[in-house]
């Protein structure tokens, strides 16, 4: 390669410089020996002894000063032969009288070789040497030269070592500034992110910047057009050879941009970025520059970025949206064969026990477990996704269904082995929902969003068959799914129409007959299908959360008529009014707020009002259960244990639980009065209410023998069809007796 522009520039400057001083150092030696044949009649060996000085001096014009005038010593042999060629001109003009004229001349051109590389000090020392000479030249011959014209060649040799110097001086100064700026702009490139090359098509690398070294890891000075294509990854080579060759044959300044793979010095492969400008018309340069930078740092941050967007950060399988991606392109490459694609997507059964008894790093631990023990029963081919949470997704491809409920089986038994979390064993289930559909079904085969639908009402489906199994999509739960989103549409609407009215049930003292309290039913007055029942509609209220506002509906009515009651009869004042509250309403976390609000807006004794809860309820997240049950307490609503029995209470929970009635589940009154019956069982709540100092309620009380069989065991309330069945507010106003005037 070339040498550095300051370099080169500066270093031919200097040899022409030295090749023009020979030049006239040949010429005045020649127009000596012209002097010394004409006019001094010697013999031809004069002659030839200065032709062959002006010999040696084309030799010296001949000697490659490109490499040599680099060197410090230069100087120093410029100067001596400049001097030298000052004392053979002095030299001369003493010997010969005519010569006396010439040696001005030569003078000059001496100071004015001199100006143009030494120094201006050089310059002003030679030309007081030179002046010196003069004067002795002048005054020392048998005629002395005439005094004005002494004194005006004076002046002449003075003026031109003057202007030598001023030269010579002007010059270093503006060298030294162009070295200044040449130096700032190499150092700015040295220290550029970008390796700037200049490369002549055909011809060669003209420039390499100092940043080679600190981008690339190369020696600027050891950069060709070869080494650039040695560096090229040969994957990328045949593209940027194309590549090079278009921004060659560019208009002039058009710009083109490449990536390329680059190998750098230490061996290290590297992403780079190369621009090309074509600058072939710029006669400064006469080349196309190369800018490679270095994007490696940035092309690792993109694959980090597209890694996050595309994998999930626990366990590094594809997530959601690169499996829709996969699940599309295997639609598409199967769409011809006609084969099959399967989905199956796996979710555990109560993960959220995990997190919430063990903690979340427990709950991490298995489902990373969880993902490894899915991947260990695919094959290579299969895709395995975690579409967020504890559900999982797997794609298998030309499986039939039988297969695919095979492969299901498979890892429903690979999460069903033990796991150590912590300190404790935990055995876990999943419920796994299974799609399949050929590829070519319909016009474009099946859509993926359809397919991701059906394996998901499958796994409900599994799930609601009892969990730890797995289904096989039907036609028939979409039937099934969409008379749910229409039974839910009818029941908003309901809600919003206020088409469900409140039937009271009464409540009464057993051994008098006296009504104590009643309880709030909800009825549904469907104007299709007449009035319905709450087993019609309430377990899809549950499961759809609309429970929570048809409850609020409830409690508000039953407070409400409590209310008018209240001010109609004056026995009002000592009935109670009972309210159920649901699972999900008593998971609401405004449930107390709410309460609050309704007695305060109708105005009802709190005392007057009982909230119903089930015994399993009281189960869930305990220690949360019993502030809830606290908060509702200092409200001053009286608080009953439905269905108990039922359930599983621990003793020693039931009695933390500030409950004030437990009321006896109907199953245990049904045999009550029949041999073998259930008299024991219902006995043994009785005494466990009085034990605990609370009110004991049988419901669904129905013949008399179960009425005198409950007295018997010391139950204090009931209520069932013997006594009444749920009836209007109106009925009940005619229990409480005659209005108040």
């Amino acid at each position: 390669m070339s040498e550095m522009a300051l370099e080169r520039h500066e270093g031919d400057y200097r040899a022409r410089q030295v090749r023009l001083a020979t030049g006239i150092g040949i010429g005045v030696i020649l127009i000596g020996a012209l002097r010394v044949w004409y006019d001094w009649h010697r013999g031809p060996w004069l002659v030839g002894l200065l032709v062959a000085a002006a010999a040696v001096q084309g030799t010296l014009a001949a000697l490659p000063w490109r490499r040599i005038v680099d060197r410090p010593w230069t100087n120093w042999l410029f100067i001596a032969c400049w001097l030298a060629n000052i004392a053979l001109l002095l030299g001369f003009a003493a010997y010969d009288t005519a010569a006396l004229a010439i040696y001005p001349v030569g003078v000059t051109l001496v100071l004015a070789s001199t100006a143009a590389v030494a120094s201006g000090r050089a310059v002003a020392g030679i030309g007081a040497v030179s002046l010196a000479g003069y004067l002795w030249l002048a005054t020392s011959r048998d005629h002395p030269v005439d005094t004005t014209l002494a004194a005006l060649t004076a002046a002449l040799m003075i003026g031109a070592t003057w202007f030598g110097a001023r030269t010579a001086s002007d010059r270093r100064r503006l060298d030294a500034a162009r070295r200044l700026a040449e130096h700032k702009v190499e150092a700015l490139l040295e220290n550029s992110s970008d390796a700037v090359i200049a490369v002549v098509p055909d011809g060669g690398v003209t420039y390499v910047s100092p940043s080679v070294r600190t981008v690339l890891g190369y020696d600027p000075h050891h950069v060709t057009s070869d080494v650039l294509a040695d560096i090229t990854h040969p994957d990328y080579l045949p593209t940027v050879m194309e590549w090079w060759a278009a921004v060659c044959a560019a208009a002039p300044g058009v710009t083109e941009r490449a990536e390329s793979r680059i190998r750098r010095g230490d061996g290290r492969w590297i992403h780079a970025e190369v621009t090309g400008t074509n600058l072939q018309h710029d006669p400064a340069l006469r080349a196309a520059v190369l800018s490679i930078r270095d994007i490696t740092a940035r092309k690792e941050l993109e694959e980090e970025l597209t890694r996050q967007a595309f994998a999930d950060s626990l366990t590094g399988m594809p997530n959601r949206a690169l499996f829709r991606d996969r699940l599309e392109h295997a639609i598409a490459r199967n769409r011809r064969g006609g084969r099959r694609v399967t989905l199956l997507l796996v979710d555990l059964d109560d993960f959220k026990l995990v997190n919430d008894s063990l903690g979340h790093n427990a709950g991490d631990q298995l489902i990373a477990t969880t993902a490894l023990r899915l991947h260990q029963q695919l094959r290579a081919s299969d895709t395995l996704a975690r579409l967020g949470g504890d559900e999982f997704a797997v794609l298998v491809e030309d499986v039939g269904e039988i297969e695919a409920m095979d492969l299901a089986e498979r890892l429903l038994a690979a999460i069903r082995r033990p796991l150590r979390l912590g300190n404790r064993d935990v055995v876990t289930s999943a419920s796994i929902g299974v799609a399949t559909a050929k590829a070519g079904d319909g016009d474009g085969g099946p859509d993926p969003g359809e397919l991701l639908r059906n394996a998901d009402l499958a796994m409900y489906a599994a799930k609601g068959d009892g969990r730890d199994r797995c289904a096989l999509f039907d036609p028939g739960m979409y039937a099934d799914i969409l008379r749910e989103a229409e039974e839910r549409a009818e029941l908003e609407r309901a809600l919003a129409l206020e088409e469900f009215v409140v039937h009271y049930q009464p409540i009464v003292d057993l051994p008098t007959s006296r009504l104590i309290g009643v309880e709030a039913l909800v009825r549904w007055e469907h104007p299709v299908r007449g009035m319905l029942g709450p087993g019609t509609f309430i377990p899809l209220a549950e499961s759809t959360g609309l429970i929570v506002p048809l409850g609020r509906w409830v409690l508000r009515q039953a407070c409400t008529q409590l209310a008018t009651w209240c001010t109609q009869f004056e026995s009002a004042s000592g009935i109670r009014v009972n309210v159920n509250l649901s699972a999900r309403q008593f998971q609401y976390q405004d449930l107390v707020v709410e309460v609050a609000g309704i007695l305060r807006e109708t105005g009802v004794d709190p005392h007057q009002i009982v909230l119903e809860i089930t015994e399993s309820l009281l189960m869930q997240d305990t220690e949360s259960t019993i502030d809830t049950l606290g908060r509702l307490k200092a409200l001053g609503v009286r608080l009953a244990i439905d269905d108990f029995g039922t359930g599983y209470s621990s003793l020693s929970y039931l009695k933390r639980f500030p409950v004030d009635i437990l009321k006896i589940d109907r199953s245990f009154v049904d045999g009550i009065d029949t041999a073998g019956g259930d008299a024991t069982l219902a006995e043994a709540v009785v005494q466990l209410g009085r034990a605990l100092q609370l009110q004991t309620v049988a419901e669904g009380i129905e013949t008399p023998e179960q009425w005198s069989t409950l007295q018997d065991l010391g139950c204090e309330y009931g209520q069932g069809y013997l006594f009444a069945r749920p009836g209007a507010a109106s009925e009940i106003s005619s229990i409480l007796g005659t209005p108040q005037p």
